[in-house]
């Protein structure tokens, strides 16, 4: 999150949105690298900044601004979210078999297995976020793509390494960096020697005519799993939970209608969106954008995701929390997974995972609720911001 932009009380949207929507909207801010760059904050702005073949992840040309200081994801080539057409056409076409609806599906039981036996080890007071939260997409991770369980909190400890933002800890992201891509290496070469029927096994079949993903691709793909579905359902999770059980009313219908709970996931991502605005674009020709600002060829430009979610001209009074607000008459798509080309390409398992997870704390404890007041939630810095601990009650 940029300094300028940090969010309100409670993860609720940065009360800056307003004034640059209107007389700002694409007014330069600080980036956690001390870098100035323009910010799309309006809808129509966000959604044709990501789907302009105009809009480049390429920021690897010297003396170009960074969103953190130091190595990042946008350095790597092979990463899939740095890569352009054609380049990254071929590479989504490979691998999307592995994330069709059919293959998602068939693992929403094993999710919704996990989350109940995760609720069975609970008590009547406990964490939401070191109990529930980061478990959930940490076990799914690991039954997925084959990793064994023992290795989890290895693996947590270096994404919370790699998603650091300060100056100071450059040498810590690199290092967790480092070691989690030779990790990940170590994956893919053991499923090459032992292949069997998990996620990665998939992708190492992953074809498209007689073209494969090439190592350095296959080594990306496991290494983008395992951070961004791990943390960033982690924090869907959380934030999703705190939200619904600041609004009682929400949570008390959900527990009711636990039926409710898809619908109810699409507010929850539209409130408070997994934290991709840190991916930047180049743009490589000049572009008029739907506000009327003008965008110059190389510039590096933030199109904000949770902004845009909260765009009034998109999502009529968008600061209400509203459970049903994509139920029979849904208003414009929300963009939490992105938009155009770089959409996230496993959007259909985080719903399963946020779904299912919610479903099952609806169902299993319909009088859960906060065991502190809101204004004790501690919050954690750095390219996420959910609650850092959440402790909740069984009422």
């Amino acid at each position: 999150m940029t300094a300028e932009l940090r969010p309100g009380p409670l993860g609720t949207p940065s009360p800056d949105y307003a004034r640059r929507r209107e007389h700002d909207p694409m007014g330069a801010a600080p980036m956690p690298s001390g870098d100035h760059v323009p910010v799309a904050v309006r809808y129509e702005d966000v959604r044709m900044l990501l789907a302009s073949p105009a809009s480049s992840r390429n920021l690897r040309l010297p003396g170009l601004p960074r969103f953190v200081a130091g190595i990042g994801i946008d350095d790597d080539p092979d990463a899939l979210v740095n890569q352009d057409p054609p380049g990254h056409t071929r590479y989504r076409r490979i691998m999307q078999g592995a994330f069709t609806p059919r293959q998602t599906e068939r693992w929403r039981p094993r999710v919704a297995d996990i989350a109940n036996r995760l609720i069975d080890e609970t008590g009547d007071e406990f964490d939401l976020v070191s109990a529930f939260a980061v478990r959930i997409p940490g076990r799914v991770i690991c039954e997925l793509l084959g990793v064994p369980l023992e290795r989890y909190d290895q693996f947590l400890a270096w994404t919370d390494m790699f998603l650091t933002t300060s100056t100071a800890d450059e040498t810590v992201r690199y290092r967790g960096y480092t070691e989690f891509m030779a990790y990940c290496a170590e994956l893919v070469a053991e499923h090459r020697a032992n292949p069997g029927h998990d996620l990665i096994d998939l992708l190492v079949a992953a074809r498209d005519e007689d073209d494969r993903l090439t190592e350095g691709e296959l080594v990306n793909t496991v290494f983008s799993l395992i951070t961004a579905g791990h943390e960033t359902t982690a924090s869907m999770i959380t934030k999703g939970v705190l939200r619904l059980l600041l609004h009682p009313r929400a949570w008390a219908e959900l527990a009711a209608d636990p039926d409710l709970t898809p619908t109810a996931i699409e507010e929850v991502l539209r409130y408070d969106g997994p934290p991709a605005s840190a991916f930047m674009r180049r743009i490589t020709r000049d572009l008029d954008l739907p506000s009327g600002c003008p965008v110059a060829a190389g510039t590096v430009v933030l199109p904000d995701l949770l902004a845009a979610n909260h765009d009034p001209a998109a999502f009529p009074d968008p600061g209400n929390f509203d459970i049903h607000r994509f139920a029979a008459h849904p208003p414009n798509p929300h963009v939490a997974f992105g938009y155009g080309p770089h959409r996230c390409l496993a959007a259909a398992l985080a719903r399963v995972e946020l779904t299912e997870a919610i479903r099952a704390l609806a169902t299993r404890l319909p009088g859960l609720r906060l065991a502190v007041p809101p204004e004790q939630i501690p919050w954690t810095s750095g390219l996420v911001h959910r609650p850092g601990r959440l402790m909740v009650r069984v009422s």
